[in-house]
This record gives structure tokens, C-alpha cells and sequence, in this order.
């Protein structure tokens, strides 16, 4: 080991500041692109110990982020029985075996599936697992036969309002009473 960061720092050595500026760099991009590969999204119970941990880190960020804090009793459920199969469906995303991010499906017989609960931890954004996240609760919607898919967000979740725009979603006026949503957007999609 001592050998290989001789070799290393004699590699660094060879080239200006701004060269080591730009493999650093490199390597930085490099690593975070090996860790985007190695994110496995599945679809688990919402009452697993991953899964409850992804939505604990969900209501915590949102209290932080959110004017006012949030509590989930007060926003419309998504309990665990309405995101298992049949009714829905819960995505979560691990890296290393730790939940890193989620996603959730409702589904209403004849009507429009709901998104719900969809997170990407901070040390991972950026990563693109957010649009991986919404493409794959889509794909499952789809093989459910869904049409439309409707989900609603707060002011607050500037980067999940962009990613929503960018992936086809087009907003719409309020479909229901969530206290916490400013914003609802709907896609329909291709089955």
C-alpha cells in the first residue's frame, strides 16, 4: 500500500496544479458515477425495516424543509396497506445495503395512480436516481394498465418540481386537499 501511494503521489508530481485540479475532479465524477451504478431499486414492504427507515428519512427532511415543519397525520395517507400490492406498490432504493432513496404507487381502479413519497437522500442527489426512482414507479404503472398518473408537492422541493417538469409531468390544478402541496402535475401514460 505504502508503494502504491508513492507511485500515486510520483504520478501527481508530473502534472500542474491544474492538472491534479482536473483528475480530482475526474476521480470525484468517477466515484460518484461507480456509486449510481451500484443503486438497487426494488420493490418492497412498506413495514420493512429499509423501507421504514427511507420514509423516517423522508418525514424528517420534509419537517426541516417544509415552512411550518410536516406531520404525516396531517397530510393525506399513504399508509402501509394502500402502497402493498394490490393497492400499490413501495420502491426502495439501497446503496451498500442502506436505503437511499424511495417512491410509492396508490392505485384507484379506473382512475389515476398517485405518487407518493418520493425521496432521494442528499449524499446521493445528483446521481440521477430520482428520475430512475419516478421511471420505474411509471414502468409499474403502466404494466397495471394505468392511464394517468397525478402526483402533488411542496414549494419548498425546488430540484422534485424541476424533475417532474423535465420528465413529461404538466401541472394541474389541485385535484385534492393536500395541506402540504402547492403544486399538482399529472402525466399520461404511454400503456
Amino acid at each position: 500500500m505504502v508503494d502504491q501511494v508513492r507511485s500515486f503521489n510520483a504520478i501527481l508530481g508530473t502534472l500542474s496544479a491544474r492538472q491534479r485540479d482536473r483528475l480530482i475532479t475526474a476521480m470525484a465524477e468517477v466515484e460518484r458515477l461507480l456509486a449510481a451504478s451500484a443503486v438497487q431499486i426494488t420493490a418492497c414492504d412498506p413495514r420493512h425495516p429499509e423501507a421504514r427507515r427511507a420514509v423516517q428519512a423522508y418525514v424528517t427532511e420534509l419537517a426541516q424543509r417544509f415552512d411550518g415543519g410536516f406531520d404525516p397525520a396531517l397530510s393525506i395517507s399513504a399508509a402501509d396497506e394502500e402502497i402493498s400490492p394490490p393497492a400499490g406498490l413501495f420502491l426502495v432504493a439501497t446503496l451498500h445495503g442502506d436505503p437511499v432513496g424511495c417512491g410509492a404507487l396508490k392505485f384507484h381502479p379506473g382512475g389515476p395512480a398517485e405518487i407518493k413519497r418520493m425521496w432521494v437522500a442528499p449524499g446521493v442527489r445528483g446521481l440521477g436516481l430520482g428520475r430512475r426512482l419516478l421511471a420505474e414507479l411509471e414502468a409499474h404503472a403502466a404494466a397495471r394498465g394505468v392511464r394517468t398518473l397525478r402526483l402533488e408537492t411542496n414549494r419548498a422541493l425546488a430540484e422534485a418540481i424541476s424533475l417532474y417538469r423535465s420528465a413529461g409531468y404538466r401541472e394541474v390544478a389541485a385535484f385534492n386537499d393536500e395541506p402540504y402541496a402547492h403544486h399538482w402535475f399529472e402525466k399520461t401514460l404511454a400503456v
